[in-house]
Parts: structure tokens; C-alpha cells; sequence
């Protein structure tokens, strides 16, 4: 049987890579935006900035693996649209979206999406140590801290100039949320990426005041869950659990302090010192998620989507698969001697070659498919489905090299 490392190289050469390399826009710039269930390529659909931002995370990380030169080309393509056509030289910052031809489109400016474009943005620099890609994300830095932030934490939406504006793009489940579990997560996440990339202390305090939120007020100590809506005082809005985010956390939190690799995260700010903010309890909750998790959605090889009051959505998302995979790997390279995150993780990553990817020539994965494993008919390719999350678990997997057979 083969290690899951080298299944998820097979799957990141012969799957993953081929798909979006040939999605590539040599014409206009950058990288297609929506390939329909059916495979056809919509050439004049919006281009999504978070996809861009994730296509060019994506192809830097994997260059950066493999050290292969068409995928450095890609890289720079990407690159050159994201900062010359999703970016607005005016007011700063990114764009939500652009047409086809890389025009504003929606002019929104999001919290989540800066977010992305720095984890982009630093991983790039990484690759080519471009100067002007780490002043960028500097920059992008700067305009969160800012804009976004008030004296409770991040803020999410904000008109092209700055202005707040309602956070219907990252609201769901019938809530209008001032703040969410999902965009903190993603700017620690981006705060990584440039930490990774630059190691600038103003970094790692920003990350460790992340951090106090996350355990003070998105964790939930009773449930052993995130709560994922908010008012502007961090009431929760909705009895939601997301299953996904959940174990995407539990491995992403603890890279993050990885990363910093302080024992003491309160160290040298009187602010978290006063609540004794450590690595160890950080990564004592996020074995919670995943464990919590393991016990709650992992079901018939495979994740669940979420629990909204109590309804279990039983639709298996590509996503959601993905970030199981690499949240019970992680446990299980914590924690050795509970077997059964390993033996999940296998699992799961079995149920994804049988079922997630799709067969067809010139396809990937499906979006979703239902508790019985048959496809919904959603786009291969829009703006939220990308190659970040299955991609990453490749190269995370590849990267750890974990003694997991599939």
C-alpha cells in the first residue's frame, strides 16, 4: 500500500496542477473564473480576487515544494494579475471581484479577502524573494490593522474607500454578522504567512492578540466547538456548528504558533500576559476541535458539512474532506498514540479518491456530493472553488511525510 505522501503527490501532479495550469488566461490575464458541472469553460465570467489570490498562494507553495520552473512561471502570472488588476491603486487594498478583462467589478473591500492576499503575497516572496511582493503585503498588512480592527477585534466589509458596509458576502444561515469566526481564522492565517516570510515582531503581536480572541471569545469551552456568528460584542448569532472550519482550525491554529515558537505567547505584552495566553493551551483546544469532530462528523468514511440548530447538513464538500484529512493527520503526529486520527485520516483520504474526485478527462474534484455519494451539479470553477484547500493538503502531506498507508 502506498504512503499517503506519495498518493498526494500523484494526486497534486497528475490531478491538481494539469486542472488549473490550463485554466491559465493568456489573453487577459490571470486565471479563468467558472468551469460549469458540465466542463465548459465560461471565458467571460468574473474573476474572483480571492481565487486569484488563492491560485497565486497555490502555485508559489507548490513551486516552492518541487522546485519546478513552469509552475515559478505560473506563479509570476498570477502575480502580475493579482497586483495589476485585482488591487486598487486608489483607495489601496483588493478588490472583492473583476470581469473577465480586469476591470473592478465589485469594489468591495473585505477583511477576509486582504487576508488572502497576504498569505499569497508572502508565499510568493518566499519563492522569488520579490521586494515589491513582501511591500505589498506589508501594506495590505498596514490597511487591516488600520481599517479593519476596532477595540474588540476585526471588523469584516467595507465600501472601496473604507467605509463600513453590511458583511452579507461572509453571512449565512439567515444571520447578518458584524464579526465571524471564518475571517479571524483567515487573517491569523495570513498573519502566518508573512510572519513565515518576514518574522517581524509587529506580526507576531497581531497573531497573539488573534489568538486571545480565539480562545476568549470564538471558542466554546462547554461544547468543544467554534462559534462562527457575531454581533459587534461577540453575542452569538446562531447555533451553527461548521464541522469544516472546526478541523481546518485545529491544525491551522497550531501551525501559526508553531511558527512563533513561544512556550509563553503572552511574553513581552502586559495585555496577554495579564490572561496567560500559552502555546500549550492553544494546542490543548485545538485538539478539542479535533477530537470533538472525530466523535461528531465523522461518519461513513467521510466529514459532514455542519449542524444549523440541531439539522445536520449530510452533504460531503470538497473542502470539508481536505482540511479532515490534514486536521487528523496533525493530531496524530501530536499525539502518536491515538491510532485512530491516523487510521481517519486514511480514511478519508480513501473516500476522496473514491468519491470527491472526479473521473472525467479535464476535471478535478466535485464541489460536493450527497450521503450516498452521488455529485451535486455545481461548478468545477467559480469563485470560491479553488485549488487552496486540496492543493495545501497535498503539499502539507507531502511536506510531513507521515507514516499513514491508503
Amino acid at each position: 500500500m502506498p504512503s499517503i505522501a506519495n498518493a498526494a503527490r500523484t494526486m497534486l501532479e497528475q490531478t491538481i496542477l494539469p486542472f488549473w495550469m490550463a485554466l491559465r488566461d493568456n489573453e487577459r490575464g490571470g486565471y479563468y473564473g467558472y468551469m460549469g458541472y458540465d466542463l465548459h469553460v465560461d471565458r467571460q465570467a468574473e474573476k474572483g480576487c480571492i481565487l486569484n489570490s488563492r491560485i497565486l498562494w497555490f502555485f508559489s507553495e507548490a513551486a516552492l515544494l518541487t522546485g519546478r520552473d513552469d509552475l515559478r512561471r505560473e506563479a509570476d502570472h498570477a502575480y502580475a494579475f493579482l497586483v495589476g488588476r485585482c488591487w486598487d491603486w486608489e483607495n489601496g487594498g483588493v478588490y472583492w471581484s473583476v470581469t473577465y478583462d480586469g476591470k473592478p467589478l465589485d469594489a468591495t473591500k473585505h477583511t477576509y479577502n486582504q487576508a488572502f492576499a497576504i498569505y499569497a503575497l508572502s508565499a510568493y516572496y518566499r519563492l522569488t524573494e520579490n521586494p515589491e511582493a513582501l511591500s505589498r503585503a506589508w501594506e495590505l498588512f498596514e490597511l487591516v490593522e488600520h481599517h479593519c480592527t476596532d477595540g474588540e477585534g476585526y471588523l469584516e466589509a467595507f465600501t472601496v474607500d473604507w467605509k463600513p458596509a453590511p458583511n452579507d458576502k461572509l453571512s449565512e444561515n439567515g444571520v447578518l454578522a458584524v464579526r465571524t469566526m471564518n475571517t479571524l481564522l483567515h487573517v491569523f492565517e495570513g498573519y502566518a504567512g508573512l510572519y513565515q516570510a518576514s518574522g517581524a515582531p509587529v506580526v507576531r503581536q497581531a497573531m497573539k492578540r488573534i489568538l486571545a480572541l480565539y480562545r476568549g471569545k470564538i471558542y466554546d469551552p462547554i461544547a468543544h466547538r467554534l462559534r462562527v456568528f457575531f454581533d459587534a460584542h461577540y453575542n452569538s448569532l446562531i447555533d451553527l456548528h461548521s464541522y469544516g472550519h472546526d478541523i481546518e482550525c485545529s491544525w491551522l491554529i497550531d501551525w501559526g504558533c508553531e511558527l512563533m515558537g513561544d512556550p509563553a505567547l503572552a511574553q513581552g505584552e502586559a495585555e496577554l500576559r495579564k490572561c496567560r495566553l500559552t502555546a500549550a493551551e492553544i494546542h490543548a483546544i485545538d485538539h478539542a476541535l479535533a477530537d470533538n469532530i472525530y466523535q461528531t462528523a465523522y461518519r461513513n468514511h467521510s466529514l459532514a458539512t455542519e449542524c444549523d440548530r440541531g439539522a445536520v447538513d449530510t452533504d460531503r464538500v470538497w473542502w470539508v474532506q481536505a482540511e479532515a484529512v490534514l486536521g487528523f493527520v496533525n493530531q496524530w503526529q501530536k499525539h502518536p498514540e491515538e491510532t485512530k486520527y491516523r487510521d481517519a485520516a486514511a480514511d478519508i483520504y480513501q473516500y476522496i479518491c473514491r468519491v470527491m474526485v472526479d473521473k472525467r478527462p479535464g476535471s478535478e474534484w466535485f464541489w460536493s456530493v450527497d450521503e450516498h455519494g452521488t455529485p451535486h451539479q455545481k461548478p468545477i470553477v467559480e469563485p470560491w472553488k479553488c485549488p487552496y484547500h486540496n492543493g495545501r493538503m497535498c503539499i502539507e502531506l507531502i511536506r510531513r511525510n507521515p507514516n499513514v498507508t491508503v
